[in-house]
């Protein structure tokens, strides 16, 4: 593009302005039929980073070989007791696995029928025997439960132990905690009051050897829709919909519901954000033109050169990315600078006709609008040969939106002004003629100032923290991330470990054990017991004690009602007879009476209570006590399918040492385990490799814009001196913005980085418009009409894109900050360092409008 278009262009427009307006509409209403008949929106997370960087060459490699564990639904089920949380997700594994139209796959890795039967194997040889033991003491209430399952059967089982308390053979204080456990529970079923009950907890030897826990994971794959803003929305809804009524509290949380969570809190408050964007901007728009037939003319070419980019947009890159959208603040901020500073020439060149007014302001701006877009167009097509796809395409479009902008406010923006015939006002300068005097009279000690301020913040450079961790950008109240933060606290739930695949899983699990960062190695050699004989002794001699317990030849019928009330006073009497004087006997004795003289309702709900949570106990035992000697040949093909690939390759699993939440942690756990095993992937590898992979393609798009940039200046300006005046104050506000970022405590993540290619792209505009009138010989530069375009083009940005600040989304909050500290930084060095570097016009007696 030579710089004379741009006046040539605004000369065609004004003398044509109905075909001008004519033709553009056409482009924009065929862009927009584009836009909305191809509008497509990948929101998948894992296909912002190119899948040629080897970190995630390693990672697509461990998903391949397991694709039941990628893009996963992981459903937290919590009970108040062992058995209500085995109840809730057996029930919801259960319904989830007949609807075939929201998932795919539905498992409870936790209680698969192996896990059952020889997960007590995996324990230490004294759990096996405290668990054994435990159960071997619960005999006596064991047996007549095992062979009347119900309510009359609990009573008959209380009444045969208290029988032989009456008789001596047996001391009340043997069943002393099933009595004051049986009177907590039953005596707030009589008064109606919610309550819970565990025979799992009452039989447990009171050393927690015999309880599992009270929570259940079910791991779900949701069919995905990934054209939707939340992919997993519907199979989230489905989830929570089957798991009404179920007596549990069920979370969701895992990479489908993260995602979606966070893409939610994008969209919470996003009308106050958006209200607050356009209403700043028209504010500032008008406060700098002082015309609403100006703001409306500016509006609609930025409104029209948005529709156009968003379709120029979607040709070239196919779909739209989470990080690509951001082409819209990118595009907005600057192509409303480049409306406002050809509008407010205009407006400065006085009382003459307008067509010759606006070619004028084209004559004496066009040259460095076209630079400016020129200039900004590569910086951003500087991030297309980077790794950091969603980036990458957002340069594509960006640099084309750069093009779009220029040639909408060349060619419309003129004819509109034509057409809609603001009002003349000439020099629309700013009043600081004493503030320049004193800047160029006290030049080199602004120059001092600034290059201390420079040196400040290179010296605190290394002092910028960079959090790539994912999870610390999202709302930490949104239950997906509560959640996920609540597992964490739990060392083998974390998300946070390593993956990887290899031919000799013991070789690398043995070398892992030994790094003192990694806490815990999983592999499908981990399913393997050790001490085997000794337990399965254990297990045995439980198993022939027990076995006619659990498993009678007769089991009774279900009794009436009749017989259950029968059974009810029979208890009661027994406990007033055996123990009058015990409270606890005395407070059962009284919930038994009263329940046996309710209604039926009130003794259904008695039996619930105590009969659910009793059949999982003795399917539980009936299952633990069936344990087999176990080799890695004898492991079910299910659980080989998680750890052992079609051609023999074996996932390891390590678990990191420490807080698994903190970033030093992690670094340190990945730097240790990427010695042993280079190729490893998972979680805590990917948030430390993108954090570098994107650290590396901005530092890499910085030297090729900068370079590309400095090019095309010295093409242009003929002289390095310029050049550098050009770039200088660019590379200062960056400086200045990392160093107030030090100064707040505010962390450089994922989201806020984004904020400096638009810093990149505001600034060299602004500075190319001043080095030009400087080289033009303009003199006064802060009076002039550009220091106002400037000043209200940097206004117009920075608030309407610092309103992101008030996003509940934490990372887009944080890039609405860092938008409105660099903006303010940018101006600052436009408006006084930039006078400054600069000195007096190169030629006396010049003048800027």
């Amino acid at each position: 593009m030579t710089l004379s278009l741009v006046p040539d262009a605004v000369a065609f427009s004004v003398r044509r302005p109905w075909t001008t307006i004519a033709v553009a509409l056409a482009v924009v209403l065929g862009a927009g039929w584009f836009a909305s008949t191809h509008f497509a929106m990948n929101t998948d997370t894992a296909t912002l980073i190119a899948p040629t960087v080897d970190w995630r060459r390693d990672e697509i490699a461990v998903d391949t070989a397991f694709p039941q564990n990628r893009d996963l639904i992981a459903v937290v089920v919590d009970g108040a007791t062992p058995e209500a949380a085995e109840i809730a997700a057996a029930t919801l594994a259960k319904r989830l696995a007949g609807d075939t139209v929201h998932f795919e796959t539905v498992r409870r890795p936790d209680a698969t029928p192996f896990l059952q039967r020889n997960g007590l194997l995996l324990g230490s040889t004294e759990e096996v025997r405290a668990t054994t033991a435990a159960l071997i003491a619960a005999q006596p209430f064991l047996g007549p439960l095992a062979a009347d399952p119900s309510l009359r059967g609990v009573m008959t089982s209380l009444s045969t132990v208290l029988t032989g308390v009456g008789a001596g053979t047996a001391k009340l204080s043997d069943i002393a905690k099933p009595v004051a456990a049986l009177g907590t529970a039953l005596d707030a079923v009589a008064n109606g009051r919610p309550t819970t009950f565990s025979w799992i907890d009452l039989f447990d030897a009171g050393n927690g050897k015999l309880t599992p826990p009270r929570r259940r994971i079910v791991l779900v794959q949701p069919r995905l829709d990934y054209g939707a803003l939340e992919p997993g929305e519907a199979a989230g809804d489905a989830i929570r919909a089957d798991a009404k009524g179920l007596d549990a509290r069920i979370r969701l949380t895992g990479a489908v519901p993260l995602a979606d969570e966070e893409f939610a809190s994008l969209a919470d408050r996003a009308w106050l954000v958006g209200g607050v964007m356009l209403g700043s901007m028209l504010v500032i728009l008008w406060w700098a033109v002082r015309s609403l037939r100006i703001v409306a003319a500016i509006t609609l070419v930025t409104l029209g050169g948005l529709v156009v980019t968003s379709a120029i947009g979607l040709a070239t890159v196919g779909k739209f990315n989470l990080i690509s959208v951001a082409f819209i603040p990118l595009f907005v901020g600057l192509g409303v600078d480049f409306g406002i500073q050809l509008s407010i020439r205009f407006r400065a060149e006085g009382n003459i006709e307008p067509a010759a007014a606006l070619r004028a302001a084209a004559k004496g701006l066009g040259g460095a609008l076209a630079l400016a877009a020129t200039a900004v167009a590569l910086g951003f097509a500087a991030f297309l040969p980077t790794a950091y796809v969603g980036v990458s395409e957002l340069g594509i479009i960006a640099a084309c939106g750069m093009v779009v902008a220029l040639a909408l406010n060349v060619t419309l923006l003129p004819a509109l002004l034509l057409l809609f015939r603001p009002a003349a006002r000439g020099n629309p300068g700013l009043p600081l003629a004493r503030a320049e005097t004193w800047l160029l009279t006290h030049r080199r000690a602004v120059l001092w100032a600034f290059a201390g301020s420079l040196a400040i913040s290179i010296a605190l450079l290394p002092l910028v923290r960079f959090d790539f961790n994912p999870y610390h950008l999202r709302a930490a109240d949104g239950e997906a991330m509560a959640t996920l933060t609540d597992l964490t606290r739990d060392p083998d739930r974390t998300p946070n470990t390593i993956d990887l695949l290899t031919r000799d899983p013991a070789a690398v699990a043995a070398r892992l054990s030994h790094l003192p960062e990694v806490r815990q190695v999983a592999s499908l050699d981990s399913f393997v017991p050790d001490d085997q004989p000794a337990k399965l002794a254990l297990v045995a001699d439980a198993r022939d004690l027990l076995d006619l317990t659990l498993n009678p030849f007769d089991v009774a019928p279900a009794p009436d009602d009749a017989a259950t009330i029968a059974a009810l006073r029979h208890t009661a009497a027994q406990l007033r007879e055996v123990a009058p004087a015990d409270p606890a006997a005395r407070r059962l004795a009284s919930a038994l009476d009263r329940i046996a003289a309710g209604p039926p309702a009130l003794r259904a709900r008695a039996s619930a209570l105590l009969v659910a949570p009793l059949n999982v106990l003795l399917d539980q035992t009936r299952a633990l006590l069936l344990a087999e000697p176990v080799t890695r040949a004898t492991l079910p093909a299910d659980l080989r399918a998680d750890w052992i690939t079609a051609d023999g390759r074996a996932r390891v699993e390590a678990f990191p040492a420490g807080n698994p939440d903190d970033n030093a942690t992690l670094k340190r756990f990945v730097a240790a385990v990427l010695k042993v095993a280079p190729h490893a992937s998972g979680a805590a590898v990917s948030t430390q490799a993108a954090a570098a992979t994107i650290a590396r393609a901005f530092v890499l798009a910085s030297i090729y814009g900068l370079a590309a940039i400095s090019l095309l200046l010295f093409f242009v300006l003929r002289s390095v001196r310029e050049v550098l005046f050009t770039l200088a104050p660019v590379v200062l506000s960056g400086f200045l913005t990392l160093a107030t970022c030090v100064v707040i405590g505010q962390p450089i993540n994922f989201a806020n980085i984004i904020a400096f290619p638009l810093l990149f792209g505001v600034g060299v505009a602004f500075h190319i418009y001043f080095v030009m009138a400087w080289k033009d010989g303009a003199a006064n530069l802060l009076q002039s009409s550009l220091a106002r375009a400037v000043l209200f083009s940097a206004l117009a940005t920075g608030t309407a894109f610092g309103s992101l600040w008030l996003s509940h989304h934490p990372g887009t909050a944080s890039m609405g900050k860092i938008l409105m500290i660099s903006l303010a930084w940018t101006l600052v060095c436009a408006l006084v360092f930039e006078p400054a570097l600069l000195g007096p016009a190169k030629r006396s007696g010049a003048d800027h409008r």
